[in-house]
């Protein structure tokens, strides 16, 4: 082992594991939709690293713009005034309905949750907030409150005036109903909640416009926009966790565009500057912004708006449209549903799958008529393990959890190489058939 491999055991506390289970690999060089592991091995980065990577590895614009800024100021303080931070906050808002005014800066998606529900309670002067079960909105106490998902309970508790409800899940529908004759109960059952907690007390209704991590649950026609007129009945504002569908993930520079609706607050990270250095971004209407000219935001992170962050994020910016990235994601929407549907029709294993842009997943079940799943909820790996083995293997970087395969790869992908990707699936999903529908 090396040097990297041994210093990383000795002395690194590796997040959501059980850290004497784990071997990682030693990451030494990447680039577009590769990476390489230090033994020269090559893999598809088909998961964009946690989702983030939408550029792709070393972006030579985006890392030009961190040196660049790094040689002209490296860090000022959030006080005061930046040409970076200015340039950014002003890019974003014009990629926003013109509804929107002002961003406030964080480090990343959770900061950014957390400071949205600090910035809608002061607004509304209401403390109670709706999120979904399926869902994550970040670790830290305020975000892990309001993630729905298991990496939740064994941290309570955490912040109060968090209440959950159930989701659009249409394979599992909690409601028992079909998508052509359902009468939206997944949206109607907020409704309910609100008028149960008394809408008196509710500030707001958080939710990713399309769930992430959770299985990628595309809301049904109708349903974003029935939540909207809801939360309009109320007085409730709407928040949309754009964490990870932000930025070309789905087809358009943000996920909520792929509905009729406008939300009252917007966060975002990731996608933003890639990852490539901490951002996260908190972007409000102009009647909320308008609101803190005479009173107190009682928010405040050291490192908010860093200027190196904030020239990654341009260039970002720049590369995505001026490289056509969003575009691309769009234009191969419809390609990845179609491959994803033909690993369907040919893997018994596959239940569902469901995509938008380049957001997809495949659920993996034992039996299609039981739709019972393939790996054990609580996380155990199970038989997924067989298939994550192939995709090693074959040199797949694809995020697995649970019974879920993601197939979310970095915008910049091209066709050839989505469906020379998907071919390698392919095959592994063969070869762990054999192990698994024989044992």
């Amino acid at each position: 082992m090396s040097e990297t491999y041994d210093n990383d055991r000795s002395y690194v506390l590796h997040s959501w594991s059980v850290q004497g289970k784990l071997s990682p690999k030693v990451i030494t060089k990447g680039d577009g939709v590769f990476f390489w592991d230090e033994n020269g091995k090559r893999y598809y980065d088909l998961g964009a690293q946690l989702v983030n990577l939408n550029i792709g590895h070393q972006h030579p614009r985006v890392v030009q713009a961190i040196k660049d800024q790094a040689d002209k100021l490296s860090y000022v303080a959030p006080q005061f005034a930046e040409e970076m931070r200015g340039k950014l906050a002003k890019r974003i808002i014009e990629l926003l309905p013109e509804e929107f005014g002002k961003c406030f800066f964080t480090l990343g998606g959770a900061d950014s949750n957390e400071n949205a529900i600090k910035i809608a309670r002061a607004f509304t002067g209401k403390s109670k907030i709706i999120t979904r079960f399926r869902s994550y909105h970040g670790a830290t106490y305020g975000a892990i409150a309001l993630t729905g998902d298991p990496r939740r309970p064994p941290v309570e508790p955490a912040m109060p005036g968090v209440i959950h409800c159930f989701d659009p899940y249409c394979y599992r529908c909690t409601f028992g109903q079909e998508p052509e004759s359902c009468g939206m109960q997944c949206a109607e059952h907020i409704r309910e909640i609100i008028q149960y907690e008394t809408p008196e007390t509710v500030a707001a209704v958080m939710m990713e416009s399309v769930t992430g991590s959770n299985g990628i649950l595309v809301p049904p026609k109708g349903y974003m926009e029935r939540v909207r007129e809801i939360c309009d009945e109320f007085g409730i504002l709407l928040i949309c966790d754009e964490v990870m569908t932000g930025f070309g993930r789905t087809g358009k520079w943000f996920g909520f565009q792929n509905f009729d609706i406008v939300p009252d607050i917007v966060t975002m990270a990731k996608g933003v500057n890639s990852g490539y250095v901490p951002l996260g971004v908190v972007a409000v209407q102009k009647k909320i912004a308008d609101f803190f000219d005479d009173t107190m935001l009682y928010c405040g992170l050291t490192y908010s708006g860093h200027p190196v962050s904030c020239a990654a994020a341009l260039a970002c910016l720049d590369a995505y449209e001026e490289e056509g990235h969003i575009d691309n994601a769009a234009r191969l929407a419809p390609i990845q549903a179609e491959l994803l549907e033909g690993l369907k029709a040919k893997h018994p294993l596959v239940g569902d799958v469901r995509s938008i842009g380049l957001f997809g997943v495949m659920e993996m079940v034992k039996d299609r008529e039981t739709r019972e799943p393939l790996s054990p909820w609580n996380g155990a790996p199970g038989l997924m393990a067989e298939i994550s083995k192939r995709f090693d293997e074959k040199g797949l970087s694809v995020f697995v959890r649970w019974n879920y395969i993601f197939l979310t790869p970095p915008v910049i992908i091209t066709e050839e190489q989505l469906r020379d990707a998907v071919a390698l699936m392919d095959e592994c999903l063969t070869e762990a058939e054999k192990v698994i529908l024989d044992a």
